[in-house]
C-alpha cells in the first residue's frame, strides 16, 4: 500500500514534515451540516494532485479532493473523460502522503463505475487500497443512487456530485449553468434527494442557479459542497490552480486569490536573463575547491 512508504525528511524535499494534527474523519464531515441548527462552520475543500500542494493546503482544509480535473490541470487533456484509474491512484497516493489533517476524497474516473454497482465497488476498493484515501466521489443523480447505496453499505464512503457533471459533458453539450428551466430544476432536486437517501456522506453541487442550491442545501441531510452554487451551501470547493491564478481562463464562479501564473512567468524570465548574462550561478551558488594542505 502506497501509504507505507517512508521518506527521509532530511534528504527528500517531497516528504512533508509531520505536523501535530489529527486526521479528520468522514463521520466528522457529515456532522458538519452548517445549514442545520447547531451545525458547524462551513466545510473548506480544495483540489490537490501532488504531495507538495497537499502539504501546503492541508492545514487550511477540512477535505482535499483528488479531482479528475487533473486531466486538464496536470495533463492538458480536453476534458476529464480520458482520465484513468491509474492516474487517479498515482495522484491520490501522493496527496495522502502529503497530508496529515484533511479527509482525502478521490474521484472515480469516467468508465470506472457506471456499468454496475459491482464494477464501482471493484474500482473504489482498488483506489482506496492503492492510495489510502478515505472516500470516493462519483458523478450522477438518481441513476447512480443504487451504486451509492451499494458502496456505502459495504464500507466505502461516497461523496456525490450533481448539477453540472463534467464527465457527462458530451451529453450536456458543454459546461453551461444547470437548472434554468423548471424541468431541469426538478431533475436536479430529485437527484439530490436520491443521492442523499442512498447514503452519501456529502455531495458536490456544481454550476446551478442559486435558488436551487439553497433549496437543496436545506432539503437534504448531508452537507452540500458548492462550486458555482451559493454561499449558503454547507461548504465550498474550488480547483486550487484556478483560485491561485495559474490559468488565463476560468469559470465565472472562480475567485482568484493570487496570480501565481504571472509570478512564475516573471521568475522564469528573471532566471533566463541571469543565465544569459552569466550572472547565475553566482558565488553563493557554486562550490569552492578545498584549500590544499601546505607541503
Amino acid at each position: 500500500m502506497s501509504t507505507t512508504y517512508t521518506l527521509d525528511t532530511a534528504t527528500s524535499r517531497a516528504n512533508p514534515t509531520p505536523a501535530p494534527l489529527k486526521r479528520l474523519t468522514v463521520p466528522a464531515m457529515r456532522a458538519r451540516k452548517s445549514s442545520r441548527e447547531g451545525g458547524g462552520d462551513p466545510l473548506v475543500m480544495l483540489t490537490a494532485y501532488t504531495a507538495r500542494n497537499a502539504q501546503l493546503l492541508d492545514p487550511h482544509c477540512d477535505m482535499l479532493l483528488v479531482g479528475d480535473s487533473l486531466g486538464q490541470v496536470i495533463y492538458g487533456l480536453p476534458s476529464t473523460v480520458p482520465v484513468t484509474l491509474a492516474m487517479m491512484a498515482a495522484h491520490g497516493a501522493a496527496v495522502v502522503r502529503g497530508s496529515y489533517h484533511a479527509v482525502v476524497v478521490i474521484d472515480m474516473p469516467f468508465g470506472s463505475y457506471e456499468r454496475s454497482p459491482e464494477q464501482a465497488f471493484d474500482s473504489a476498493a482498488w483506489l482506496l487500497k492503492e492510495t489510502g484515501a478515505a472516500a470516493v466521489k462519483l458523478e450522477g443523480g438518481e441513476a447512480m443512487a443504487p451504486t451509492v447505496r451499494f458502496l456505502s453499505e459495504r464500507g466505502i464512503p461516497v461523496m456525490g456530485h450533481i448539477g453540472l457533471t463534467p464527465q457527462a459533458v458530451n451529453v450536456l453539450g458543454g459546461y453551461g449553468v444547470r437548472g434554468r428551466t423548471e424541468a431541469e430544476a426538478a431533475k436536479i432536486m430529485a437527484d439530490a434527494a436520491a443521492i442523499d437517501a442512498a447514503g452519501a456522506f456529502a455531495m458536490v453541487l456544481e454550476g446551478v442557479v442559486e435558488p436551487i442550491a439553497v433549496a437543496i442545501t436545506h432539503a437534504v441531510s448531508c452537507p452540500v459542497i458548492g462550486i458555482g452554487a451559493s454561499a449558503q451551501c454547507d461548504g465550498q470547493v474550488l480547483v486550487a490552480e484556478d483560485m491561485l491564478g495559474m490559468f488565463d481562463r476560468t469559470a465565472r464562479f472562480v475567485k482568484r486569490y493570487d496570480d501565481l501564473g504571472a509570478r512564475i512567468q516573471d521568475a522564469a524570465a528573471r532566471y533566463a536573463a541571469e543565465v544569459k548574462a552569466r550572472s547565475f550561478p553566482g558565488v553563493e551558488q557554486v562550490y569552492a575547491a578545498k584549500a590544499r594542505a601546505a607541503d
